[in-house]
């Protein structure tokens, strides 16, 4: 379990980053296929895979201090991890509009 809210905020960005990547990236070689059945299997699949993901990386240790009684340690633990993703967030977005900003 990872205790640190840091390492999870960041671990979760890399998740967003590394879908991220695959989408924009992958795709390119798929413009011209036919669309199937694995089409909308292939993205609940993935919708379900991150809820997992990321409930595991905000959920999972402040859980298991509630669990074990420590509930405001839970909740700091928490609002932490959401706090550093929310930073993460802000500089994505700051990102974005610099580099829409300089195009």
């Amino acid at each position: 379990m990872i205790k640190n809210p840091f390492y999870r905020a960041v671990l979760a960005a890399g998740y967003i980053v590394a879908i991220s990547f695959f989408f924009f990236f992958g795709t390119r070689y798929l413009r011209d296929t036919p669309d199937t059945i694995l089409t909308p299997i292939t993205m609940l699949s993935l919708f379900v895979l991150s809820a997992s993901i990321m409930g595991y990386l905000f959920l999972g240790a402040p859980l298991q201090l509630y669990l074990d009684g420590d509930k405001k340690g839970a909740v700091v633990a928490f609002a932490k991890t959401v706090g550093f993703f929310s930073a993460i967030t802000a500089l994505f977005l700051i990102g974005l509009f610099v580099s829409s900003y300089l195009m």
